[in-house]
């Protein structure tokens, strides 16, 4: 019976002791272990193919990302308004969003806009997707360096150097272009108007009178005669020859209108309005592409090379900083002007400190630190052209074809007050002396309809549009009743031919078709008319009046071409006769040597 008693006992004492040993902490076997961690679920992953949508400059970008497991495998584009020479940076931005499984990645310099629409539309993919991405480190390798050799190198890849490179490979030699950008087409990528060309088939079929002649003359005064007589003279005899021979590379030029300064219709475009350099970037980057151009994006050239007085090459730098020679038997410089150098702007022109400007940001002059030791000349450097019709603040050119189309220039007192086709100079001076220093473009659906690019204003935000003219007026703030007089008096000179005004004589269209639409504008920087000095073989002089040995130059980079003032649409006449003869004549030298 004890023994029973004492057995229930025990068996009591450990019942009370199993809730203490349950609710104490379990301790490591050793002080200094720790304890094991517990291992978590793995979150779901995430795999498919999700759509995003962003804004571009143009208009709507819209991608379709591939993720498997919540990581980024490709990106394609679905949709897109932005402009060709951009393919490149949406590539490099893919890559890099691809490589690092996020999209954090900095914007390319130069494409800011497209750049914040790859942003916006992967992230919308992403975020459609309900997954959070988990950044991969990135271990950049540098790229391989070392000095190499060819018959030619051309500094820069816009409308000069492309049209060089394309025209010396056709002749047979070999050609490395080297661009400091990310992309190729400099300030190429933002002509709008056209081409000026004179006695083209085209202005023929339309019965348009011209003549390299004419177009000579109207040059000259535009530029105060300050032009340099043989290089216009060249440029003239050549623009109808360079229309045909872009022509023959695939571009269509043949619709014709008329720029400020000009006497007849003479501005060759792009199909359907398009931007004239667009359009050209199109067809030189596909010219590129077919002939196997070598051309090396993220590029500086840093030094011209010599040995006694020939050039021989130059030295660039990577984009990892690291230097080699091109040796070569000839350089064509064509990296364009410096208007987006503000400090080089103010040393030549003090007047113009503080403006914005229309041009892209690789142009900055570097030509003209490297020629320094060449003892090259330089010509009409002080002479810088600001563009009348920049919408202030995002620096957006408003083509002078809008001008010519049929818009008025309209001040806060909703009245005209210049010639709307008078030379660029003339019509910033006077934007500058009204009100606030800015002005009203206006226009109606007849002109609205004349280009795809006025479309573009409108899609971006910066031509406003209202039903009526009493509307128009709200918006842009004038007085209703003064602005309809004004649109009044014009129609009625269109209707006259004659206005007695300020001299208009390009007048078209009649402002009476809704909508309309206004944008302001203000002066900007726009083109460097001075730069290198040149002969007709685009060979670059020095100041002894010598031909610099090996060295040849073409577009924005020289001087001497356009005087104290360039007329619209002689930019690509210019670049595209000059870098034309550039590239034939470096290798005619080159091969035959």
């Amino acid at each position: 019976m004890n023994s029973i008693k004492r057995l229930l006992a025990l068996l009591l004492s450990i019942l009370l002791l199993l809730p203490l040993v349950a609710c104490q902490k379990p301790q490591p076997q050793d002080e200094g272990q720790e304890e094991e961690p517990v291992e978590e679920e793995p979150a779901d992953l995430v795999s498919g193919v999700f759509e995003g949508e962003g804004k571009g400059k143009y208009g709507t970008f819209k991608v379709a990302v591939t993720l498997e497991n919540s990581e980024i495998k490709d990106i394609k584009v679905l949709e897109s308004s932005e402009s060709g020479f951009t393919s490149t940076v949406i590539e490099q931005l893919f890559g890099e969003m691809i490589a690092s499984n996020s999209t954090d990645v900095d914007a390319v310099s130069g494409a800011t806009l497209t750049s914040m629409a790859v942003k916006t539309s992967v992230n919308d993919a992403v975020k459609k997707a309900n997954v959070e991405l988990s950044p991969k480190e990135v271990t950049a390798q540098e790229e391989k360096v070392e000095d190499v050799t060819t018959d030619i190198v051309i500094v820069g890849s816009g409308g000069a150097g492309l049209t060089a490179a394309i025209e010396a490979t056709n002749k047979g030699a070999e050609v490395i272009v080297v661009e400091k950008m990310a992309f190729m087409g400099g300030n190429t990528n933002y002509a709008t108007g056209g081409m000026n060309a004179a006695g083209t088939k085209y202005q023929e079929a339309k019965g348009i009178e011209d003549s390299p002649e004419l177009f000579y003359q109207d040059t000259m005064k535009g530029g105060y005669n300050k032009n340099d007589p043989e290089l216009l003279k060249y440029l003239t005899e050549k623009s109808a020859e360079t229309i045909y021979w872009l022509e023959s590379l695939g571009a269509d030029l043949h619709e014709i209108g008329r720029s400020g300064g000009q006497s007849v219709d003479r501005i060759h475009k792009g199909p359907g309005g398009m931007p004239v350099g667009t359009h050209l970037m199109d067809v030189f980057t596909k010219q590129v592409k077919e002939l196997g151009i070598d051309v090396r994006l993220n590029t500086k050239a840093v030094e011209i090379l010599t040995d006694g007085d020939k050039v021989t090459g130059i030295k660039v730098e990577n984009k990892d900083g690291n230097t080699y020679n091109i040796n070569a038997k000839a350089v064509i410089l064509a990296s364009g002007g410096f208007g987006a150098n503000p400090e080089l702007v103010e040393k030549y022109k003090p007047s113009l400190k503080g403006f914005g400007t229309t041009n892209q940001p690789g142009a900055t002059g570097d030509a003209l630190l490297m020629v320094e030791k060449l003892d090259v000349a330089l010509t009409d450097i002080a002479e810088i052209q600001t563009h009348p019709t920049v919408v202030p603040f995002y620096n957006e050119m408003i083509t002078e074809g809008i001008r010519g189309d049929g818009a008025i220039l309209v001040n806060r007192d909703a009245k005209r007050f210049v010639n709307e086709l008078e030379t660029r100079d003339v019509v910033s001076e006077a934007v500058l002396a009204q009100e606030g220093k800015t002005a009203f473009l206006v226009l109606d659906k007849t002109v609205f309809e004349k280009a795809s690019t006025y479309k573009s204003y409108r899609d971006q935000g910066f031509l406003k549009e209202a039903a009526t003219l009493d509307d128009l007026a709200k918006l842009m703030d004038v007085d209703a009743e003064a602005l309809k007089q004004t649109i009044e008096d014009y129609n009625k000179y269109v209707r006259e031919k004659s206005d007695p005004d300020f001299g208009r004589t390009s007048l078209e269209v009649e402002l009476v078709t809704g909508p309309f639409y206004y944008v302001e504008i203000a002066p900007a920087i726009h083109h460097t008319m001075g730069g290198v000095k040149i002969n007709t073989n685009c060979e670059v002089i020095n100041n002894s009046g010598q031909v610099v040995k090996g060295l040849y130059a073409a577009g924005e980079v020289t001087g001497g071409v356009h005087g104290g003032n360039r007329i619209g649409g002689n930019a690509v006449a210019d670049i595209t006769v000059f870098g034309r003869t550039a590239g034939a004549k470096a290798a005619e030298a080159v091969k035959g040597e």
